[in-house]
């Protein structure tokens, strides 16, 4: 069965649309029909993506009369932060609340030389793209409740303000930047849209996001910082490598046979093995940026060595590295992470097959850091208290 077609725009309620879902050029020209001067919309601008606002009345050098015509015409959303888990010094996971009561979740890594092989000198934060997933692939957590929604560009930049703003709020050592409101210097300068959902199902609001959190003026992240993952919609990624940005593409392959992602991952069906990789050579011909294949390894599917063969004739073929990671238990489904030694041999066997290849270090196996797992224990433990989210219940009860 083909999932629903996600591509329409996302719903809007009766509320006012959401400013960050604007582009510049859309601002100019309100600005302009305002007769405000181009400064004042870098002011905005200003406030918007490096203070990180949360109200208008916050925006003090903005004019009572330019703020008000802001309000009238735009809303200025947060979102709200229902449960964290994990120390400041290792990997957390954020649970935030939409307007709507939905859930999502966002997951901030640490710096670390082994992840995508780059310098160790970063955070990288893991982006939700949608309210659940409809792509089912058998493993995962995003998908076990269906698929709600596509998030607004709002809802993916307002992932990485929140994080933001909650780093602004904690203590900091003296030799710790404290990432404040009134400094351009980001927490997040690594972003990787691998969360919940398949991003580019979501492709025109994420590349409205991504394109605002790339630019000078909004986010200023650079565009070999962001990292698209997708699950191997082949169609989105010839359009994504006849776009402008040279972000970069990974692949959630965890399988180098149809044999394999036929059984874990019914996208498969779709676009096989060949027409992904046919689509994934166009993407290198045209960025020539290496892509990355993301490999879960799950207990008796695809860690045993006869994969290895397959797994580095397809890197091979794409000049691409591979980024294996053991898998992270869910609870409900019945797949294992195998232990340690076999996931060490198995990426012996890859290096020693000619293969650019990282092992991924412990990451989140403590603290639900499986996509959608901390979302679904969360919707579970309101039912069980008669609660749903949104209904204004205090998040203190949440709190872990």
């Amino acid at each position: 069965m083909n999932p629903p077609n996600q591509e329409s725009p996302t719903p809007q309620s009766n509320s006012l649309p959401d400013i960050r879902n604007e582009t510049r050029t859309t601002l100019a020209s309100q600005f302009a029909a305002w007769n405000e001067p181009t400064y004042r919309l870098d002011q905005l601008l200003d406030w918007l993506y490096v203070r990180r606002a949360g109200s208008w009345d916050a925006m003090t050098n903005l004019s009572k009369l330019l703020r008000a015509q802001l309000a009238s015409t735009w809303s200025l959303g947060s979102l709200g932060l229902v449960r964290k888990q994990g120390s400041r010094d290792s990997t957390q996971k954020f649970l935030w609340r939409l307007k709507d009561g939905a859930l999502i979740e966002s997951v901030l890594i640490p710096a670390n030389p082994a992840l995508y092989g780059e310098a160790a000198d970063r955070h990288t934060l893991c982006v939700s793209t949608q309210v659940g997933c409809a792509y089912g692939c058998r493993f995962c957590a995003s998908g076990l409740d269906g698929w709600k929604r596509n998030l607004a560009p709002w809802e993916i930049i307002g992932q990485i303000i929140g994080v933001e703003c909650w780093h602004a709020q904690q203590p900091h050592t003296p030799e710790e930047p404290a990432h404040d409101k009134a400094t351009s210097h980001r927490l997040v300068n690594n972003l990787v849209i691998m969360g919940m959902g398949e991003p580019m199902a979501n492709y025109d609001n994420l590349m409205v996001a991504l394109r605002s959190l790339n630019a000078p003026w909004g986010g200023g992240i650079g565009a070999r910082k962001i990292t698209i993952s997708t699950s191997g919609l082949a169609p989105k990624i010839r359009q994504l490598a006849e776009e402008p940005e040279q972000f970069r593409l990974a692949i959630s392959l965890h399988g180098a046979t149809d044999a394999v992602r036929n059984q874990i991952m019914p996208i498969n069906r779709k676009y096989p093995l060949a027409e992904l990789t046919q689509a994934c050579s166009q993407y290198l011909e045209k960025k020539g940026k290496m892509i990355t294949l993301e490999y879960i390894l799950i207990d008796g599917v695809n860690e045993a060595l006869a994969e290895v063969k397959p797994l580095a004739d397809l890197a091979r073929r794409l000049h691409a590295k591979v980024n294996l990671i053991p898998y992270n238990t869910v609870e409900g489904l019945p797949w294992k992470r195998p232990d340690e030694s076999r996931c060490q041999r198995f990426a012996e066997a890859l290096s020693n097959s000619g293969v650019t290849c990282t092992l991924r270090l412990e990451k989140g196996h403590d603290i639900d850091a499986a996509c959608g797992q901390l979302r679904l224990k969360t919707e579970r433990e309101l039912t069980s208290l008669g609660a749903i989210p949104g209904s204004g219940m205090d998040q203190t009860g949440l709190e872990a």
